[in-house]
């Protein structure tokens, strides 16, 4: 791992420079009064919480506005009260968030172009995951059931990965139930020239093909016995390694589009798993059966990213229990991994070139949480070491929870108990209870 930067603030100057949050400003509408929490300490500490480990949200939003103040002591304080906090979060534009993900990802075109290409292409590989909500009543009203019945709310995020750093390069978010070939169709201007979408069997149809070839863009995609392919001669698939193929669905003849000339490759795998891929890349020279075999192979990469957002930084659940809060929460949160990622990505020197290869993110964060730390201790105040600790003493009340009596979903209905039976004692027993009591 080659980290740049000698401080975890100068980590995210290098990355959020004064030109990003200019093109995030030109997004942001006029407002007619001024506000205490601007976007530039809003985006911050918030990424800052998600990089921050603490018991409950409003620990973390304690130790994040400390260190951002203590980095920050010539400008003007944001507010100080978690609800304010989130008030003015959920009153941030979308594209204004939008507009600042797309200036760091040209800041990372500028510093990653140089060793980003492998064998001629920019590979990138293409997933998607669900994020649990919590079981809010809104965000169960605005999201609704994506999977089983009675299922938790969710996010679905769409995300592009460059290969092989393993390093996160655009997403976009939308509902449980949202469509991942039309997140990715949304997520085709964000890559750039001589790219290379890899990604697994889910991704097939005519329309999604063509959308990346008008992109302009390459794809090298896992296919099933889902997709059924032309070919101008008989073959035998048990010799079959690769060849020319026409994707020509019925749909599509009868909409009068024409077919789609592509190359299916035939990788053989042990014990008979063989994995069949698919590429708009004609010339086997360009792109060898080695090479795509490689590529698909490093696929496997946007898996880890995954498990490192859900479970490293943790966000296997977001926190958020309102529609507005939710999305700007997975936004930034993603943002925050990014960034995180990218201070991760180191160089490692091949025969063909240079590659980016990604380090420890785990390891990266543990660096950054503890200079969180250092630094709230070393440069706050006394007025604002006061204030820190007064909100570190009361986010952890203890016997105040809340319970909340709600119709909970794969439970059974709770029924009280009935009330006792009485029954009349008989003769013999009032005679047996008499000589109990003679006897005692």
């Amino acid at each position: 791992m080659r980290t740049h930067c000698t401080s975890s603030i100068a980590a995210l100057t290098q990355w959020l420079t004064p030109q990003v949050w200019k093109e995030a400003h030109q997004a942001y509408p006029r407002q007619a009064r001024a506000l205490r929490w601007k976007l530039h300490p809003l985006v911050t500490v918030l990424a800052l919480m998600t990089w921050y480990s603490g018991d409950s949200e409003a620990e973390r939003f304690a130790a994040a506005r400390a260190f951002y103040v203590a980095c920050h002591q010539r400008e003007k304080r944001p507010g100080e009260s978690f609800p304010g906090f989130l008030q003015a979060l959920a009153k941030l534009p979308l594209p204004v968030v939008h507009a600042l993900l797309t200036a760091v990802r040209r800041r990372l075109t500028w510093l990653l172009q140089q060793h980003w290409s492998s064998n001629g292409f920019i590979v990138m590989a293409c997933d998607g995951s669900r994020l649990e909500c919590p079981r809010s009543a809104e965000l169960e009203k605005r999201l609704g059931c994506c999977s089983k019945q009675a299922s938790a709310p969710m996010l679905y995020v769409t995300a592009l990965v460059l290969l092989p750093a393993g390093l996160l390069w655009s997403w976009c978010v939308g509902p449980g139930t949202a469509s991942e070939h039309e997140q990715l169709r949304q997520l085709l201007v964000t890559l750039p020239r001589s790219a290379l979408l890899v990604a697994d069997a889910c991704y097939l149809g005519y329309d999604l093909y063509a959308a990346i070839l008008r992109a302009p863009a390459d794809f090298l995609l896992r296919v099933s016995s889902r997709a059924y392919l032309y070919t101008e001669q008989r073959e035998h698939l048990r010799d079959y390694r690769q060849g020319l193929v026409y994707y020509w669905p019925t749909s599509a003849r009868d909409a009068g589009r024409p077919p789609l000339p592509l190359r299916l490759i035939r990788v053989v795998g042990k014990k008979g798993r063989d994995v069949w891929l698919l590429t708009s890349v004609l010339n086997a020279e360009r792109l060898s059966r080695r090479q795509a075999a490689e590529f698909y192979r490093w696929r496997w990469r946007i898996e880890g990213v995954f498990r490192t957002y859900k479970r490293t930084l943790p966000k296997l659940k977001l926190w958020s229990r309102t529609e507005a809060l939710v999305y700007r929460e997975a936004e930034v949160s993603l943002l925050a991994l990014q960034l995180l990622a990218v201070q991760a990505v180191g160089h490692r020197r091949l025969e063909s070139g240079v590659l980016l290869v990604l380090g420890s993110p785990r390891q990266l964060l543990l660096r950054l949480r503890g200079a969180i730390t250092t630094t709230i201790g070393v440069k706050l105040g006394p007025r604002q070491q006061r204030w820190f600790e007064a909100q570190m003493a009361t986010v952890h009340p203890g016997g105040q929870g809340r319970k909340t009596r709600r119709h909970w979903p794969r439970r059974k209905d709770h029924k009280p108990p009935k009330p006792p039976k009485l029954r009349v004692m008989p003769q013999r027993l009032k005679a047996k209870m008499e000589k109990h009591f003679h006897a005692g």
